[in-house]
């Protein structure tokens, strides 16, 4: 079964939207079979992807979900924690796809600016969350405690590394989740981060570094000298 049969929110909320705005919405060629398949070949998945997201055609949004869906939930949990809080916000991301695929211009990948929103979209959740923490501190006059990340958020990788992925800057902690849980490739990283690759992998050796300084266990007096 796909996912076409799916409720989802946003899909309701996207509908809703092109009625608004009074728009025709025109099936995408790649999804009614218009163009040849070599001009379709030549265009690709992300063009296609990105054209048929903006003429408003449902089809492609429900494509990109099929696609990339269970991965950016994977990633929005690793960066928020919990499940829930990760389905919110790829809801909220495909809402603000359609809201701004106009200014979409090529410069990147569709799918590499998708991403982009997502991380975006988590960074907020995180601050507000924080921020949240923080009232509810000052209300009760209780000390403001850190926020731990939630044990099983990276269900393969031990709670020592769990505790140092914690203590690397924010920067180190995504290239390192991004390239090593994720699997996206330095140019991707490059895309969603803002950053050049050269710094994308930068960051990456400094991440490993420090947290094999942080997990290599003490040496002893004896290895020392």
């Amino acid at each position: 079964m796909g996912t076409m049969g799916l409720a989802l929110p946003w899909k309701a909320r996207i509908s809703s939207l092109s009625r608004e705005r009074g728009t025709r919405v025109e099936p995408s060629g790649h999804f009614a079979g218009g163009p040849s398949r070599a001009a379709t070949d030549a265009i690709g998945e992300d063009a296609a992807l990105a054209a048929g997201c903006r003429a408003g055609d449902l089809r492609a949004y429900e494509r990109l979900y099929s696609m990339h869906g269970a991965r950016m939930k994977n990633l929005a949990r690793n960066v928020l924690g919990n499940p829930s809080d990760a389905e919110d916000a790829v809801q909220e991301t495909f809402l603000k796809v359609q809201r701004s695929i106009a200014s979409f211009r090529g410069q990147s990948s569709f799918v590499t600016w998708t991403y982009r929103i997502l991380i975006n979209t988590c960074y907020d959740a995180r601050r507000s969350r924080i921020r949240k923490k923080e009232v509810a501190n000052d209300d009760s006059e209780k000390p403001l405690r850190p926020e731990p990340r939630a044990p099983g958020a990276h269900p393969s990788l031990g709670m020592a590394l769990e505790r140092a992925l914690a203590r690397l800057t924010q920067h180190q902690r995504n290239v390192f989740l991004l390239y090593e849980v994720e699997g996206f490739r330095h140019a991707e990283i490059a895309g969603m981060l803002d950053m050049t690759e050269t710094a994308s992998k930068n960051t990456l050796f400094q991440a490993k570094k420090s947290l094999r300084l942080m997990l290599e266990p003490p040496r002893s007096s004896a290895e020392a000298r």
